[in-house]
């Protein structure tokens, strides 16, 4: 079928109830694989839908065991291990709202997160137990020992499709991370992504290097193959090009997803000398692809590379497909049951749609400031410039407010000026992003310092080592200019802009 064809025929198909852990993983053949895990000492773990099933009912057991109701929300902060997975459908099957955060946030981080959402528990390792010191909640920092005599007799929550089931934060252009809070028919609808873009069969061993606390680790390393029926290979080591392509050969990857970020950095190796021959499909998103880079990685390995557009607040919405002719350097076209348009040179998202976020939590104004309505239609703004061609394919020109796209990293500006201005010589600060050929941008940091501190080298340094420390370290500002003062409009605002260029 043709994408117009697949356009025409496609129906959203969104039950009443949904509950992920019963309806999909308790619904797959027990003995089917599910997860390979391994990690770059050599260990190696595999494990069967059943056994997911088995250890997440555990789990369940657990948060119930601490108290923790359906509707009550829960960190889950773990790195690439196999009990992110039992934690997530643990949570999920009980009516928990996991709050999935990656392990690199601060003290500071974690209290926001755990005060603005009012969090009842927390599961998470003994090395990062201590960044929750202070705070009222249920901690588990050792789920295995804890599921190691927990029963199994946990019967599963009905969850209605309007129900909240997850919580992401992702950083705004101005102020605190806002709370992205999903429904489950969200859950449910995220698996015609998995579909029509990875085009996932269950047969299918996808791998998605996205890190655990990023919405789209949960649509392509758990909702969407599991929903499918693949298995997920899942894997913690540091990046390293030779380790990926190796992993890919050895493993028998069949779908790749990766950031415009590693792909630049795979192509310069020699991906002849790699067994590539199980992979049929390669995707990305988070970034925009350079034409350049999916044009070397087809040349050299036969297979195609499909970028695509989404947000945490409504994921995969803009896509390329295996049935569709690719435009480099497109994002593609708007996924089957999207309507998108094009207002004022900005991507917007017609409502309703079952992928849509309920909302931000706890944020009603924040949330309707992001809508928009055009002859008596409602929209939702993504604050992301595009243009389409007469072809209807969407190219991405540029954000229309000031967050920093750095490697797949969504970073606040004001999260980085905030932590600069508790460095005791900064008076002023400013972050935005600069345009770099490996991360897509990088965050630069225009400081204005307090009388008595000279700019230097080594002061730079500081405030660099100073940022990672306060916040998350991918935040950190990696280029540091010194200036005598920021520029600003006649009432005193910010001009990022003047800075950006």
């Amino acid at each position: 079928m043709t994408y117009e064809e697949r356009r025409a025929a496609f129906r959203w198909q969104i039950p009443p109830t949904f509950n992920f852990a019963a309806d999909v993983v308790d619904a797959w053949a027990p003995e089917k694989l599910a997860l390979i895990w391994c990690d770059d000492a050599g260990n190696e773990r595999r494990y069967s839908f059943g056994e997911i099933a088995h250890l997440s009912r555990k789990v369940g057991g657990v948060l119930r065991a601490h108290g923790l109701r359906k509707g009550d929300r829960c960190i889950v902060m773990l790195p690439r291990v196999p009990q992110w997975q039992m934690a997530m459908v643990g949570c999920l099957r009980v009516g928990v709202i996991p709050i999935p955060c990656i392990d690199m946030l601060t003290a500071k981080d974690v209290r926001f997160r755990v005060e603005h959402s009012g969090a009842r528990g927390a599961i998470t390792t003994a090395a990062n137990a201590a960044k929750f010191d202070g705070l009222k909640l249920r901690l588990i920092e050792d789920l295995d020992a804890e599921i190691a005599g927990a029963s199994t007799e946990c019967a599963a929550e009905t969850i209605y499709a309007e129900d909240p089931v997850a919580i992401y934060y992702t950083s705004g252009s101005t102020g605190n991370p806002k709370g992205v809070t999903h429904a489950a028919r969200a859950l449910y609808a995220w698996r015609y992504s998995s579909l029509l873009w990875h085009d996932l069969k269950p047969a299918d061993l996808m791998w998605c290097t996205a890190d655990t606390g990023w919405s789209k680790a949960g649509t392509a390393i758990l909702y969407g193959p599991w929903s499918c029926g693949a298995a997920v290979l899942f894997y913690n080591g540091r990046f390293d090009p030779k380790e990926r392509l190796n992993l890919l050969a050895t493993k028998k990857v069949t779908v790749f997803c990766a950031a415009a970020t590693e792909f630049r950095r795979l192509i310069q190796e020699n991906l002849k000398s790699f067994d590539l021959s199980a992979l049929r499909l390669a995707v990305s998103a988070g970034e925009t692809v350079n034409p350049e880079v999916v044009r070397r990685w087809q040349a050299a390995t036969g297979i195609p590379l499909l970028d695509a557009y989404g947000q945490t607040e409504t994921l995969m919405t803009v896509l390329n497909y295996p049935f569709m002719p690719v435009k480099p350097g497109s994002m593609g076209r708007p996924l089957p049951g999207i309507d998108a348009a094009v207002l004022d040179g900005q991507l917007a998202i017609r409502l309703p749609n079952p992928q849509m976020m309920l909302g931000y939590w706890n944020e009603p104004e924040r949330t309707a400031a992001g809508k928009t309505s055009r002859d008596g239609v409602e929209y939702w703004l993504t604050g992301d410039m595009v243009r389409e061609d007469e072809e209807g394919y969407l190219f991405y020109e540029g954000r229309a407010d000031d967050i920093i796209s750095s490697a797949g990293y969504r970073i606040g500006p004001m999260e980085v000026e905030n932590a600069l201005l508790e460095h005791p010589a900064v008076q002023e600060s400013a972050a935005v992003g600069k345009r770099d050929e490996e991360r897509g941008e990088i965050v630069k940091a225009f400081v204005v310092l307090k009388p008595g501190f000279e700019g230097s080298r080594a002061l730079a340094a500081e405030l660099q080592e100073h940022v990672k420390r306060v916040t998350a370290p991918y935040k950190y500002p990696r280029e540091v200019e010194f200036v005598a003062e920021l520029p600003k409009n006649a009432s005193g605002k910010l001009l990022r802009r003047v800075l950006r260029s």
